[in-house]
């Protein structure tokens, strides 16, 4: 039973209860770090580093911690955790961490963080809410990695700064194939993430209560 538990925690988030494409958070980075799969697969690790470990730490303190000043310790925690990630993304991965600009730094305001913390982690022990930090993390981090797929591909024509299309598929070598400059632009990730929503809420089944 423990064991059937921990696996619905973890692969929940991956598909019915996923918090972008049912709850709607975490739509602005979303938006914004998905231009490339790079970018998009570091802001992935970086909240599953966050939200596992805020999720981890609040669920230690939850019988410590006073009703009152509650949000006040998790934002603590949680701004503590960004800082951290976000020097170590400075150190070793500059270029990248240029790139998502203040993106990192904006997890600490991530509704899905302080949501899991405040709905889940309080009132779970330890290792479940680990475990709810990481099933939503990576249901957050599949989404990006979706959406930043089909934009690199079709706005760029690559994958992880590879080229996936050939130079004489291109119009300007003689070829029929044009990147799709809508895919760069948010639109074009409104577009990709409109469509995955409806997808997942269609195989799944979901209805808004």
């Amino acid at each position: 039973m423990a064991t059937r538990k921990n696996f619905s925690i973890v692969a929940g988030p991956l598909s019915r209860s996923n918090p972008i494409t049912t709850q709607v958070l975490g739509i602005c980075s979303a938006l914004a770090v998905t231009v490339k799969v790079d970018t998009a697969l570091v802001m992935s690790g970086a909240l599953i580093f966050v939200l596992v470990g805020s999720n981890t730490i609040v669920s230690a303190l939850r019988n410590l911690i006073p009703s009152r000043v509650r949000i006040i310790v998790m934002l603590t925690v949680i701004a503590t955790l960004v800082i951290v990630i976000d020097q170590l993304l400075k150190a070793f991965l500059y270029d990248i961490s240029k790139q998502l600009s203040i993106f990192v730094g904006l997890i600490i305001t991530n509704c899905i963080v302080l949501g899991r913390a405040e709905a889940f982690a309080l009132k779970n022990s330890m290792r479940e809410s680990a475990l709810d930090g990481l099933g939503n993390a990576m249901g957050y981090g599949l989404i990006l990695l979706l959406v930043a797929a089909a934009r690199e591909l079709f706005g760029s024509g690559s994958l992880l700064g590879l080229q996936i299309v050939p130079d004489f598929l291109y119009a300007g070598q003689g070829g029929w194939y044009v990147n799709n400059g809508l895919m760069l632009l948010a639109p074009g990730a409104f577009i990709i993430l409109g469509l995955l929503i409806w997808l997942q809420r269609t195989v799944t089944g979901y209805r808004e209560e």
